[in-house]
């Protein structure tokens, strides 16, 4: 079995996430799909599991619409689908991530 390991440095993560929070508060929130897919796309390109590299297909767009669906059922649930919406992510970022071949 091949090694595993992450190479990405904390400067970096740190710049990502300034730089995400930073768009998605001046843009209320509208702007996080944006943000939390160029995250993911930094995470799995530092990323290697038994030997191959991780690479994040989603997009921006592709969450977008997503995102949307999900902040309403969460306002007309009073934040009850709220607690779904980490998994629902989760399970589209999953979705979105394949091995470099």
């Amino acid at each position: 079995m091949e090694e595993s390991y992450f190479d990405g440095g904390l400067l970096q993560l740190l710049g990502w996430r300034i730089l995400g929070g930073f768009i998605t508060t001046i843009t209320l929130g509208l702007a996080y799909p944006w943000a939390a897919c160029m995250i993911y796309r930094w995470k799995a390109k530092h990323t290697v599991i038994n030997g191959k590299r991780l690479e994040f297909t989603g997009s921006a767009w592709g969450l977008f619409g997503n995102w949307i669906k999900w902040m309403l059922l969460t306002i007309i649930t009073l934040g009850i689908y709220g607690f779904w919406v980490g998994i629902k992510l989760e399970k589209w970022k999953i979705k979105n991530t394949r091995f470099i071949v």
